[in-house]
């Protein structure tokens, strides 16, 4: 299988005559690889769930997660983007790489700063760690230190995110 065309400013795919924003090439390897296997899984979701109103919505989620992680929608991964279009996407990094992850798993807030800021991803360090105060609020995400559930507005060094007592996948 080869690779689809793409135009010369690499920013898009071109399949079939049509034009499909591709993903952010700043994300690392390893973060890529579980960001598309987790979006292959959402749309085998979907379609799985054909028919089924609730389950539809929850595999459309899962999708609309991965694509916003991957650069694909959102705010263009080539422009500089706002303060909300980078928490979008750090929130969807965080959810697209626990759900893909076994449920018992942890993931660090720098994973979701690498996807979303490539090689700069530092100067979002301090963002992500909102965005999981954010999710843990919300009871989305747990966030530890040690194994231990931790308050993120006190906690310092470095924290892990599980799945939060109102996760729902």
């Amino acid at each position: 299988m080869s690779e689809p065309e793409r135009t010369p400013d690499g920013r898009y795919l071109v399949v079939g005559g049509r034009r499909w924003r591709a993903s952010d090439p700043g994300i690392p390897d390893p973060l890529r690889t579980e960001l598309v296997a987790e979006l292959m899984a959402a749309r085998r979701a979907v379609k799985d769930a054909a028919g089924e109103e609730v389950a539809t919505a929850a595999a459309r989620r899962r999708v609309q997660d991965a694509k916003v992680a991957l650069g694909e929608r959102g705010e263009a991964w080539w422009e500089p983007g706002t303060e909300e279009g980078r928490r979008e996407r750090l929130a969807s990094a965080v959810r697209s790489l626990l759900r893909h992850r076994k449920p018992e798993s942890t993931i660090c807030p720098s994973d979701a700063a690498r996807v979303t800021g490539g090689e700069g991803w530092r100067e979002l360090m301090d963002a992500a760690r909102d965005v999981a105060a954010a999710l843990a609020a919300d009871g989305v995400v747990e966030v530890r230190q040690h194994g231990e559930r931790v308050d993120p507005a006190t906690a310092t060094g470095a924290l892990r995110l599980a799945r939060g007592p109102d996760w729902s996948g």
